[in-house]
């Protein structure tokens, strides 16, 4: 048969994920997208309990954020920019922004407290890396999860090199020798970097996690590849020719599940994510 397609091998995970694990994810919105789907099919998961963050050294202080519990203070509020009238904060996606700095503390905190205790009890982490390029807030020096649309000039941008992101990624999997690590680099393409930025970003990340693999306690799942390779057409991506479509989204989270699911979970999961279905179903009204 004519083949028309090049499917990408990922083989399958020397550790199983289980409905017994802990489940943390952080990294680019498509940990958000698997992370989702995991919710939906009944999995004890927490997702980017600070947003949606993209680079190497945001995913490390959120981590280290996640071992300490230490709240955040109002020396940590920021007023957002463009006239948007919230406050956030450096370490947070503008999905955490508020009207006061009291409400958006209490936000982020109690998102805090519970993220946590679930970092505590996980055994299973994983981080989808989505971009190498950093922006620093030229103030304090502090590489920023969001800028949160302040002016450009308060901020100095640059791409993380190897021999910087590499020690990174091996200080977070060694800090925690109780859990699994899964690295992935997300399928999402950061274009405002030009087609050459986000191929250099990429192939940064791609070299980093693969400097920490040990295919034992941390491995590496090929999302990038499966969407770049097995998938390399314009119908798998959502109308900003950017971010993969749910169809896509759904194929690769197949493919997450034949890699590190266990066998004897395979029923389960299935049963779980269509009872999911079932209840946000809305019947047409007659």
């Amino acid at each position: 048969m004519l083949k028309l397609q090049t499917r990408v091998e990922c083989g399958t995970a020397p550790f199983r994920m289980s409905y017994s694990d802990g489940i943390v994810l952080l990294g680019s919105c498509f940990a958000d997208n698997v992370g989702a789907r995991m919710a939906d099919a009944g999995f004890d998961v927490c997702a980017n309990p600070f947003g949606t963050l993209y680079n190497p050294v945001s995913i490390s202080d959120a981590v280290s954020r996640l071992e300490s519990g230490e709240p955040f203070t109002p020396d940590d509020c920021v007023e957002m920019g463009a006239g948007a009238g919230l406050i956030c904060s450096f370490h947070h996606h503008t999905s955490f922004a508020r009207r006061t700095p009291e409400e958006f503390l209490a936000h982020a905190n109690a998102s805090l407290a519970d993220a946590h205790e679930r970092w505590r009890k996980a055994g299973l982490v994983i981080l989808t890396l989505g971009t190498a390029w950093c922006f620093r807030y030229r103030e304090s020096g502090q590489v920023v999860a969001n800028c949160l649309k302040r002016p450009d000039r308060e901020f100095s941008r640059e791409r993380l090199s190897i021999q910087d992101a590499a020690p990174i990624l091996s200080g977070i999997v060694s800090r925690f020798p109780d859990k699994r690590f899964v690295l992935t680099v997300s399928p999402i393409r950061h274009m405002a970097d030009g087609a050459h930025g986000n191929q250099l970003s990429k192939g940064t990340l791609l070299l980093a996690a693969d400097s920490v693999t040990d295919g034992e306690r941390v491995v590496y799942f090929p999302a990038y590849e499966i969407l770049m390779d097995e998938l390399r057409d314009y119908r798998f991506y959502a109308e900003d020719m950017v971010h993969p479509s749910d169809q896509a989204v759904g194929y690769v989270w197949e493919r997450f599940c034949d890699f590190v699911l266990a066998d004897g979970e395979r029923q389960t999961l299935q049963e779980n994510t269509k009872a999911c279905r079932r209840s946000k179903h809305i019947p047409m009204e007659r």
